[in-house]
C-alpha cells in the first residue's frame, strides 16, 4: 500500500500507543461526528508489533509508588478489561514482595489504591508473609521478605497476540495502517508546527502528528529539533544543569523451557505475576555466590514455560537502536535469574538447566527522571514518550485521544514536559528498577 500525500492524523508507530491511539481517535471522531477513521494514518518503519511491543514481558500490574503513575495504570487496567478475549489478556492478578526496606513504599502503594478504589491486600511480617504464600505456592521458600501486596487485578497479556487484535479494530474504525515506511524528516513552517513528514516511501502533509515509537523516541526527537540536554528543577528547588533527556537501558529477560503447568496455585489455577525483592544472599542451587546485595527479579507463566526478568543494565547514552537487540542478556543474568526462581520455590530446583534464550527483553529509551513524557512538543506534535513503562498501558492511546481532540486528560497532566523545569517531579521509591 502506497503512502498517502496527506492524512489529517498521522501517527507513527504501530505498537502499544500508535495503535491504541489510532483506534480511540477514531472511535472519538466518530462519535462526536467530527469525522472518521478514514481521517487517520498509522505509519511504522517495519510493521505491527515489529519493536518493543511485540516483544515485551507482558506484564500488566500497578505496584507504583508515584500517586499519578497508579492513577493512570488503574485506567489502563480497565481498557485491558474491555475486552480481555480480544486482548489475549489475563487477569490472574501481581504479588510484589520485597524486603524491611520496602515496607514503607509497598505501604503507600496501598493506601493509593484504596483511595482510587483499586483492590489489592497488603500483608506485612515476615510470618504473615510466608503464611500468604504458602497458601498460594506450598514449596514456597524464600526467607526475610517482609512485605506483599496482592494486588487482585492486573496479570499479564500476550504481546504479539494483543498488538494485532488492536491492529484490527483500529483497521474495523477505517484507520490506515501501513508498514515498511520509515521517517527520515520534518518540515515545519514558521511556528515550529510540522507541515509535512518525509518518509523513505514519500511526503505526507498533515495537520497533526502523533509519535508513538516506543524506545526510538530519541531519533524522532532530534528530527524534530528537541533538546538532548536539558536543566532539571528538583522539587526542593535545587538546578541540575545539562542532564541527559534520554539514557538507554537494556532489559534483562529470558525463559526457562518446562511445562507450563508446573507453575500452577495449590489449587490448580493460573498463578499471579510474582516480583520479588529481596535482600537475603542469593545462591545457585550448587552453592555459589550470586549476589550478598539488594536483587529482584519477576516472573509468570507463559506458553512455553516460565518467562520473566530482573533489574536492566545502563548503556552508554550514544547507544544505537539498531539493529534492535532483543535476545541477548548480560552473561551473568541466566545464573542470577534461575537462581532467583529456585530461592522463591523448590519447583524451580535445577531449572537453569532448562535456560532458553528467547526474543524478549530489548533497550527502553529513558527519559531524564525515568517516567514518560506525554505532551506537545511541537504546535501540531504530540510525543507519547513512555519511558519503557509502555505495554502495559494500553490506555494512554484513549487519552491522547481526548487531548488532541481539544480535549484535557487530568491522568496525563502529571506527565507533561515542564516538569522538569518546574520541580514537579514524581517521587522516588526504594526500589531497584528505574521504571518503578
Amino acid at each position: 500500500m502506497s503512502v498517502p500525500s496527506s492524512s489529517k492524523y498521522l501517527i507513527i508507530g504501530a505498537g502499544i500507543h500508535g495503535l491504541s491511539t489510532g483506534y480511540h481517535l477514531a472511535k472519538q471522531l466518530k462519535a462526536t461526528g467530527a469525522g472518521s477513521g478514514a481521517d487517520i494514518t498509522i505509519i511504522d518503519k517495519s510493521g505491527v508489533a515489529a519493536g518493543a511491543s511485540g516483544i515485551a514481558c507482558g506484564v500488566v500490574r500497578n505496584n507504583y509508588f508515584q500517586p499519578a503513575m497508579s492513577e493512570l495504570m488503574a485506567a489502563n487496567v480497565e481498557v485491558w478489561e474491555s475486552d480481555p478475549a480480544a486482548y489475549h489478556y489475563h487477569e490472574v492478578g501481581y504479588i510484589a514482595l520485597g524486603p524491611e526496606g520496602q515496607v514503607g513504599d509497598l505501604t503507600e502503594v496501598a493506601g493509593r489504591h484504596e483511595q482510587i478504589g483499586y483492590p489489592s491486600t497488603l500483608i506485612t511480617g515476615e510470618d504473615a508473609v510466608r503464611e500468604h504464600m504458602l497458601k498460594l505456592f506450598p514449596d514456597w521458600r524464600a526467607p526475610g521478605l517482609k512485605v506483599a501486596l496482592h494486588e487482585h487485578k492486573g496479570g499479564f497479556a500476550f504481546n504479539v497476540e494483543s498488538m494485532h487484535a488492536l491492529a484490527a479494530k483500529a483497521k474495523g474504525e477505517g484507520v490506515t495502517i501501513i508498514e515498511g515506511v520509515k521517517v527520515n524528516g520534518f518540515e515545519l513552517d514558521g511556528s515550529g508546527a510540522v507541515t509535512k513528514v518525509n518518509t523513505s516511501e514519500g511526503d505526507i502533509e498533515c495537520e497533526q502528528v502523533i509519535i508513538g515509537v516506543g524506545p526510538w523516541v530519541p531519533r524522532i526527537w532530534e528530527m524534530l529539533g528537541l533538546p538532548d540536554k536539558l536543566d532539571v528543577r528538583t522539587p526542593t528547588g535545587d538546578v541540575h544543569k545539562d542532564q541527559d533527556m534520554w539514557t538507554f537501558w537494556y532489559l534483562q529477560e529470558g525463559e526457562i523451557a518446562v511445562d507450563p503447568l508446573m507453575h500452577a496455585t495449590a489449587d490448580g489455577k493460573m498463578p499471579p505475576v510474582l516480583h520479588v525483592d529481596s535482600d537475603a544472599p542469593l545462591y545457585t542451587d550448587d552453592g555459589k555466590l550470586v549476589t550478598d546485595e539488594l536483587w529482584g527479579n519477576y516472573f509468570k507463566r507463559d506458553r512455553h514455560g516460565i518467562q520473566g526478568g530482573a533489574a536492566p543494565i545502563a548503556l552508554d547514552t550514544d547507544f544505537e537502536l539498531d539493529p534492535y537487540p532483543t535476545s541477548s542478556v548480560d552473561p551473568a543474568f541466566p545464573d542470577m535469574w534461575c537462581a532467583s526462581l529456585s530461592h522463591c520455590m523448590s519447583r524451580f530446583e535445577g531449572c537453569r538447566a532448562n535456560y532458553k534464550t528467547a526474543r524478549s527483553g530489548g533497550v527502553g529509551s529513558f527519559t531524564v527522571d525515568n517516567f514518560p513524557v506525554f505532551d506537545y512538543m511541537r504546535p501540531n506534535v504530540y510525543v507519547i514518550a513512555d519511558s519503557n513503562h509502555g505495554y502495559k498501558m494500553i490506555g494512554v492511546g484513549k487519552e491522547v485521544a481526548n487531548v488532541v481532540l481539544g480535549g484535557n486528560s487530568s491522568l496525563l497532566h502529571p506527565f507533561r514536559y515542564e516538569r522538569f523545569a518546574t520541580g514537579d517531579l514524581h517521587p522516588v521509591s526504594n526500589s531497584p528498577y528505574p521504571w518503578s
